[in-house]
C-alpha cells in the first residue's frame, strides 16, 4: 500500500484541518467537527491529516497543480504537442492567469497554503513528541514551499503568509491585506522551509506503507530545482555568480543525499516508470493505484488510456507528439539530425539509428509497440488514400507518446491503470546539477552529468563524450544541457518551464507552427496484401517503397488562429495579477510589465 493513497479517513481530516480551533461565541462544543486539540493529540491522527496535505498537493500527470496556469497540460505551451491556447497564439491579458487571489476557497493556492499553517499550528501546540512532530513538520514545510514556488515561478514575488490568518471581522480583514513580499524574500523563505525539511525527514523511509512520502533527498532535489529557476534568466538577467553558486551547491546536496540512501538512474529509461517501491530514480512521486480496498479510494491515473490509441483501450488519443520533437532527437552516435557523419539522416526513414530514447518514447508508423499483452503489436498510422488506416481516433501528427504507457495490461482495464507520477526523477537532479555546474563554470561537472544520461540512454559511447561536442563554451553547454533536457524529460511537464526560465521562446518558438507528419500508401507498386503481410515486411523497404511522407500544419493559419504563427509575448515571462486580486486586496501592487511598479526581479 502506496502512502499518497491512504484516504479511507481524508473527509475526516479536510473537515478537522477546516475548522480545528474555531468555536462560536457560547463556546460550544460542535459535535460534527473535531477540534484541534482532537487532531493533534497523537501522531496516528496528526497523520492522517497530512494525507489530506499529500492529497491536495502532490502534482498530477506532466506535473500539474490543479488551478490557473497549474491546471493546463505544459506539453501543449511548447513544440511538444499541438494545442491552441493564449499564452502561444499571444492573446493573454492581465485576468488570464488566475493561480491567487480571486477567491476564498480551499483548493486555490492560498487556500492549500492556509490549510498547511493550520497543520503546522497545530504541531507547535500538541503534546506529540519532538522527534515524530518534526517528522510530520518536514512534510508539511516541504509542501508550504512547492505551492509558493509555484506561485513565484508564475508571478514573481506574492505575499508571504506564514501563518494562519484570522477569518472574521474588520480587523481580520484588514490584517489580511498583506503586501507582496518581493521576490528574492520569497525565494529565502522556500529555501528556509526546505532547509528544515531536510534536516527533519529521513533520507529514505523504511515502514511499510510508506512509498511515497517525502524524504530529504527530495525536499534537497527540489531545493536544487527552486535555486536554479532563481539563477536562470528569467530572475537573474544579470547572470549573477552567486545566485549560480547558492544552485550549485543546493544540487550537490541533493545528489549527496539521495546517492547516499540508494538512489540513481535506473537501469532502464523505459521500464523505470512500472517499478514502484525501491525505484532508485523516483525522488518525488505522487502514487496511483488500480482499484479500492478497504484501506483505499481507487485513484487511477487516467494518463495511460487518455494517451494511447483510442482503439486499444477505452479513450485515448491525447498526448501526441509533434514532428518537431520527433525530429529533435539525436542519431545513435549522439549527433544530432544532419551533423553525424556515421548515420545519416532522412525524412523518409526519420526514425532510422536514432536516440534509444526516440523510440521509447514516440510510437510512429510501423514501431513494434508492446500493448495490451501482445509483445507483437505493430502501430500503423498511415493514409491510404486520404483515410487513415487506425481503427478510429487518427492521430493527426503519425505519431503516439509511448513514454509510461504500461504495455501489459489489458485492453479492457485501461481505465483503471496505477503508474505512478514521478515528478522529479534522479536523472532531473543530474541535470539540475549539470546546469548550476556550468552556470559557476565547472564544465567538467556538467560534462560528467550528461555523460551519464546519455549512457543510461544507450547512446554510443564513440570517444567517451556519448556525442557531445568536445571544448564546449559556457554557453555552448548551457544549450546542450537544455536539449538534453528536451530529450530525456519529453512529455514531463519540464519543457515549457524551461523556455520561460531561460527566456527562449521568442528564438525557439515565435513565428512558427508545430507541424505533423503525413504519412501516405502509394497507389502503385504496392502489394496487394500488403494490409495483411505488413508486419513481417523490412520497415526501411517498406518505408522506402511504399510510402510517401509530407508535414502537415498543426496551428491554423487563418486569422483567428496563429495568422503569424507562435506569438509569445515578454510580458509573459511574468504574468499579471488578475484584476480581482488586487480589486480584493488593496495592497497588491502589479507588474512592472504590466503596467504596474512591482519588479519582479528584485
Amino acid at each position: 500500500m502506496k502512502f499518497t493513497r491512504i484516504a479511507a479517513l481524508l473527509a475526516f481530516s479536510a473537515s478537522a484541518l477546516t475548522i480545528a480551533g474555531c468555536k462560536d461565541t457560547l463556546d460550544k462544543i460542535d459535535l460534527s467537527a473535531a477540534s484541534e486539540e482532537l487532531v493533534f493529540q497523537n501522531e496516528t491522527i496528526a497523520f492522517l491529516n497530512l494525507s489530506y496535505i499529500y492529497d491536495q498537493n502532490l502534482p498530477t500527470w506532466f506535473g500539474q497543480t490543479g488551478v490557473g496556469l497549474g491546471s493546463q497540460n505544459p506539453s501543449g505551451l511548447s513544440e511538444e504537442a499541438a494545442s491552441d491556447n493564449d499564452y502561444l497564439r499571444g492573446v493573454v491579458t492581465q485576468n488570464t492567469v488566475t493561480d491567487f487571489g480571486t477567491a476564498l476557497a480551499a483548493n486555490n493556492n492560498y487556500g492549500k497554503i492556509r490549510t498547511i499553517n493550520m497543520f503546522i499550528r497545530g504541531l507547535e501546540r500538541s503534546p506529540i513528541p519532538t522527534q515524530p512532530r518534526n517528522l510530520l513538520k518536514g512534510e508539511a514545510l516541504f509542501f508550504r514551499a512547492y505551492r509558493y514556488f509555484d506561485l513565484v515561478r508564475i508571478y514573481g514575488g506574492v505575499p508571504l503568509v506564514l501563518t494562519p490568518q484570522q477569518a472574521v471581522g474588520p480587523e481580520a480583514r484588514d490584517a489580511a491585506y498583506l503586501p507582496r513580499n518581493t521576490t528574492t524574500e520569497c525565494f529565502n523563505q522556500i529555501v528556509a522551509d526546505l532547509d528544515s525539511a531536510i534536516a527533519y525527514l529521513p533520507g529514505k523511509w523504511t515502514a511499510s506503507g510508506s512509498w511515497g512520502r517525502i524524504t530529504s533527498g527530495a525536499a534537497a532535489a527540489f531545493k536544487a530545482r527552486a535555486l536554479l529557476y532563481a539563477a536562470s534568466p528569467q530572475f537573474n538577467p544579470s547572470d549573477d555568480a552567486t545566485k549560480w553558486q547558492r544552485a550549485f551547491a543546493a544540487s550537490q546536496q541533493a545528489r549527496t543525499l539521495l546517492s547516499a540512501n540508494g538512489f540513481g538512474l535506473h537501469a532502464s529509461f523505459d521500464q523505470l516508470w512500472f517499478q514502484e517501491a525501491n525505484n532508485p530514480e523516483a525522488v518525488l512521486v505522487t502514487g496511483y493505484n488500480t482499484t479500492a480496498n478497504g484501506t483505499q479510494n481507487a485513484k487511477n491515473n487516467q494518463y495511460d488510456n487518455a494517451t494511447r490509441p483510442s482503439y486499444t483501450g477505452t479513450g485515448g488519443g491525447s498526448n501526441r507528439p509533434t514532428w518537431d520533437l520527433a525530429k529533435a532527437f539525436p542519431m545513435l552516435d549522439g549527433k544530432k539530425p544532419g551533423e553525424s557523419t556515421k548515420y545519416a539522416y532522412s525524412t523518409q526513414l526519420f526514425y532510422k539509428n536514432r536516440d534509444p530514447r526516440f523510440g521509447k518514447t514516440i510510437a510512429y508508423n510501423g514501431a513494434n509497440w508492446p500493448l495490451n499483452g501482445n509483445a507483437n503489436y505493430k502501430l500503423w498510422t498511415y493514409l491510404r488514400g486520404t483515410t487513415s488506416v487506425e481503427p478510429s481516433g487518427a492521430t493527426p501528427t503519425s505519431f503516439y507518446l509511448r513514454k509510461a504507457i504500461n504495455p501489459t495490461v489489458a485492453a479492457n482495464t485501461v481505465n483503471i491503470v496505477g503508474t505512478d507520477w514521478i515528478e522529479i526523477r534522479y536523472a532531473e537532479v543530474l541535470l539540475n546539477l549539470a546546469e548550476a555546474a556550468c552556470g559557476v563554470g565547472n564544465l567538467t561537472e556538467a560534462y560528467t552529468q550528461l555523460r551519464a544520461i546519455r549512457a543510461r540512454a544507450g547512446i554510443e559511447a564513440g570517444t567517451g563524450d556519448y556525442g557531445l561536442q568536445a571544448g564546449m563554451s559556457r554557453a555552448q553547454m548551457f544549450d546542450a544541457i537544455l536539449y538534453e533536457r528536451q530529450i530525456e524529460l519529453a512529455f514531463e511537464g519540464k519543457r515549457f518551464w524551461d523556455l520561460r526560465r531561460w527566456k527562449k521562446f521568442e528564438t525557439t518558438l515565435n513565428g512558427k507552427r508545430r507541424e505533423g507528419l503525413i504519412i501516405t500508401l502509394k497507389t502503385t507498386g504496392v502489394p496487394t496484401d500488403f494490409a495483411t503481410t505488413r508486419d513481417n515486411l523490412d520497415i526501411d523497404q517498406v518505408y522506402t517503397n511504399y510510402f510517401t511522407i509530407t508535414t502537415r500544419v498543426l496551428d491554423g493559419t487563418t486569422a483567428a488562429t496563429y495568422p503569424d504563427g507562435i506569438k509569445w509575448k515578454p510580458e509573459y515571462y511574468f504574468f499579471a495579477l488578475p484584476q480581482q486580486s488586487i480589486d480584493n486586496n488593496p495592497q497588491l501592487i502589479q507588474n512592472n510589465t504590466w503596467g504596474g511598479a512591482f519588479d519582479p526581479l528584485q
